[in-house]
Formats: C-alpha cells, structure tokens, sequence
C-alpha cells in the first residue's frame, strides 16, 4: 500500500543483511527517464504496469533486498514472477496511511480523496496481498527499526514461512512456517468463495474451530465437519456424510473445502472435494509431520475399500497447503518419527543433503517441533515431492519413485490390519528394498547398512516379524500398482537413482532374511 514505508524498510533490511537494495519505482525512473508519477500521467496506468511488470522480473534476478510498489501485485505476470519468491507484505492500519500519506503529492493515485482511495486500494488488494506473501509484518507509529529488526530476525531464525511452489497443469503452493495465519488458508480460496466446508479430524477440533472462527471473521460463511480418526475416516460413509452437509450449505463450484488433519482426512476430504460438482476448491491443512511431507502435496486422493487402501480415488490438487509447524507440538514421539520415514525417504531417493542433515543432527533435534531443522527437513522433502509431481502429476512415470519402501510397507498394513503405522512400515520397507538392491549389485554394503542406521536413527523400525513372507507376497500382488500379476519394487541404483524394476518372488527370501520376515 502507498506509504507503508516499503522503501524505507527495504533499505534498512539489505543493510542489515548485506546485500543491495533495489526498488522497482527506481529501475523505472533510471529506464525511462522520467519520474513515476509523470508516466502515470502521461502514459496511463496500464502502460506503467506493463514497465513495472518488466522491472520486477529484472530486480528479481538480482541478490538483493526488492521494494516493490504496492499496486505492483495487481498484474497477473508480477505475481507470477513472485512465485516460490519469500514475499513480506508490511500491513499499516489505514489511520496510519492516511497521516502517512497526507501532503504527499509525487502519489498518483492519492491526488484526488486520498483517505477515500487508499480504503479503496485496501479492499481491492487484501486478497492479492495474501495471495503471495510468505509473511506479513505490522507497522504503526513506532520507528521503522522495529520492522525491519522484526524481518531480519525472522530470516535470520528461520522463522519466516518457507514456500515451495509445485508446477504442472494445475499448480499450488506449499508454505511451511509456524502459527501461520488464516490468511495462508484463505489465499488458496478463490476471488469468488463465499461458503467453506472444514473437514477436520476430530483430535484437532479445537485448532479447526479456532480457524473456522477466523474465517468467519475473514467474511466467509463456515460450516465444520468432523470424521473418525485415521483409516476408520476413509470410507465411503464419511464422504456420503459430506456430499449431504455439502449438498445442504448449498456449497457452490466457486467455494471451497479446507481438509485439516492427517493424510487420512486430506485423503478423505479431498476425495469429497474432487467429487462434489466434479470439483471444487481444496485447501489442505496438514497437522501431522507425515501429512505434510506426503498426503496432503500431490493430488492423490482417496478412500479404502475392504478389497484394499486407496482403490477408489481421483487426482485433485489443493490450490494451497499451509503446514503450521505448530500443530506438531502436541503430536507424540511414535507419530513424528512415523513422519520422519518419508522424510528420510525423500533423501535417498533424491536429496541427499536430507541424509546429512539427519545422521548429523542430535536426537533431540530431530524430534523438537520448533526446531529450525525440521522445518529446513520438512521444505527438502516437499521440494522433492513438488518436483516430481510437477513434472508427473497423473503417476504415469516418473512418479513411481515416490513409492519407494511402499510396496512392502503397503503389505505389512494390510496384514497387520492397519494397525502398523505407515511410516514405521515404509521404514521397513524401504530396507527391504534395499537388500534388494544389495542383492543385484546395485548398492553396497554401506549403502545398504547406511538405510538401517538412518531410519533407526530417527526412532523408526527396520525389522518385522509379524506376518510371513508369503502373506506378505499375497497382500503384494493385490496392491494396485502391480502390473498383470507381477511384483514391481522402486530400488536403487546407487543413493538418489531410484529405478523401477521388476522382482522375481525368489529374489525375496534372502531380503526377508536380512529384515526378520519370516519364511
């Protein structure tokens, strides 16, 4: 917004961090040789942002602190541009604006009713605003120091929200932080949303209400729904009961439903969401570590049937994830370290610097919600679904890599009635498939000892015993991503060279052996 004091800030900021200060208004003066307020003048609005458009593209390929202008956000390209770019947005109460900006005459846009336009600015560009800011600061009366010290320490801590944008046909954004505002949650709405259906899992009820309340303070019109826990919650039941409250708050195509939970619920409500109208808006906010790393990024969605997990479901991405660290804080140590099983996952499949991060962090490290390197591990691995979603979104190919440990983990659920969590079976399974590999010459024996250490370092196990192989076989020939009867594992063709290959049943026993499966 005009006064907000975007320059100031951004120049104190790069100070204080050591880098340039670039500001868009600037690159235009310098380029065209003329003031702003005289191309607003001269050559119109549109035409200024169409310069503004090609001076934001330009700053931003500089390392530097960028001071943009306040109506910049209003043109689609610019906001493209920001994209996966950490964007703060300085919120200045409007009776501060208007002391702020009173007398100033080199404004364009405040020469006529200043008080009257600024309100107008506000209402028009709050939501774009949200749309792609990672993180909002308040300014008032107070020195300007106070903000930028407050920005700076968020960089500084690793407090400000991370952003990872995934690509393909129907892109979205993933912005990781703590206690992050409904305005995350309501930036995934679109322009049009006016009602909004909460699926919640009934342990974060309180934390659903609380957003459902924020909402409605935002103007929408909020109905909550809660379901069973976990698996018990994917059943066609559940979704029926959501078409009905659906059906009911008269939900249209341009609303939308927020799913908070654990994968079970983004599985579920996103389902319901793919389904209703044939598609509506999909917000998901994930509250378990494994949610966040896995379920709800990539637009698989779905509910079991007693044939099996997953085999009635739809591709439908959420416009937005918002993972509020936050809710970590009262999830217990078993289900965290459920959580770090796809998150070492991602690092022997594609990012390595994840492998490092965990074999040399403190234990204690690593199960600490609020500690800056879950989070950083926590970005990693949804860089690393994103990209790999982006550029196979429908798992026609490259996808396939994601399952890695999961053609196992998903025939020791199943034998085990559910009961086994999924992290603590991808763990096995991906040491599983490991021996595999070991097996056929594709990993050595470090390798392969490195997988046992890593996931036992993060609380997981590697080893199970509570069905034989060939249950186990059996569960595997009916998981869906069989083809014509014949067993396909994702191995390893040396750390971060995931391939698909096809296993023969004999080549199973000697990896059985090497993880306590019995014979």
């Amino acid at each position: 917004m005009p006064g907000a004091g975007k320059s100031h800030v951004g120049r104190g900021l790069a100070g204080a961090l050591g880098v340039p200060h670039v500001d868009t208004d600037a690159l235009i003066e310098e380029e065209e040789g003329a003031a702003v307020s005289a191309i607003f003048a001269e050559q119109g609005e549109v035409a200024f942002r169409e310069k503004e458009a090609r001076a934001v593209e330009r700053a931003l390929g500089m390392r530097a602190v960028v001071s943009l202008g306040g109506g910049a956000v209003a043109t689609a390209r610019v906001r493209e541009l920001l994209r996966g770019v950490s964007v703060v947005h300085i919120d200045v109460d409007h009776e501060e604006l208007v002391r702020r900006t009173a007398g100033k005459g080199h404004r364009p846009l405040l020469r006529v009713d200043p008080e009257g336009t600024l309100a107008l600015l506000r209402h028009q560009r709050a939501r774009l605003y949200e749309e792609v800011a990672s993180v909002r600061v308040h300014s008032d009366a107070r020195p300007v120091q106070r903000v930028i010290d407050q920005i700076a320490a968020m960089i500084d801590t690793g407090a400000a929200p991370r952003v990872v944008e995934v690509g393909g046909a129907a892109p979205s954004r993933v912005v990781i932080g703590r206690d992050l505002a409904s305005g995350h949650v309501a930036a995934g709405f679109d322009t049009l949303t006016q009602k909004v259906l909460l699926v919640h899992a009934r342990p974060v009820a309180g934390r659903a209400q609380q957003l459902a309340e924020d909402l409605r303070k935002r103007g929408y019109e909020v109905e909550t729904a809660s379901h069973p826990d976990a698996e018990e919650g994917k059943r066609l039941e559940v979704v029926a009961s959501l078409w009905d409250t659906a059906g009911r708050m008269r939900l249209g195509r341009k609303d939308a439903v927020v799913a908070m939970g654990g994968g079970a619920t983004t599985d579920m409500a996103g389902f319901a969401a793919a389904t209703w109208l044939r598609g509506v808006r999909l917000v998901n906010v994930p509250t378990t570590l494994l949610a966040m790393v896995d379920a709800a990024v990539g637009g698989k969605t779905g509910i079991n049937t007693p044939q099996g997990k997953n085999l009635v479901g739809a591709f439908h991405s959420a416009s937005r994830v918002v993972c509020d660290l936050a809710a970590l804080d009262t999830l217990g140590a078993r289900d965290l370290a459920a959580g770090m099983a796809e998150v070492v996952k991602c690092g022997f499949i594609r990012d390595t610097q994840i492998l490092r991060l965990v074999s040399e962090a403190p234990a204690q490290e690593l199960a600490d919600p609020a500690s800056p390197l879950l989070a950083e591990l926590v970005r990693r691995s949804v860089a690393v679904k994103a990209g790999v979603v982006g550029a196979d979104p429908h798992e026609s190919g490259l996808r396939e890599i994601l399952n890695y440990g999961h053609t196992l983990a998903h025939a020791i659920e199943r034998t085990q009635g559910y009961t086994w969590r999924h992290g603590d079976a991808v763990a096995v399974g991906c040491v599983f498939a490991a021996h595999l590999a070991r097996a056929r010459g594709m990993l050595d024996e470090a390798e392969t000892a490195e997988h046992e250490e890593l996931f036992g370092e993060a609380g997981l196990p590697t080893r199970f015993d509570g069905a034989p192989l060939d249950q186990l076989v059996a569960a595997m020939r009916s998981d869906k991503k069989v083809r014509r009867g014949v067993l396909r594992f994702v191995l390893l063709d040396g750390i971060g060279n995931p391939q698909v290959h096809v296993v023969e049943p004999g080549e199973l026993e000697a990896a059985a052996r090497s993880t306590g499966i019995p014979l």
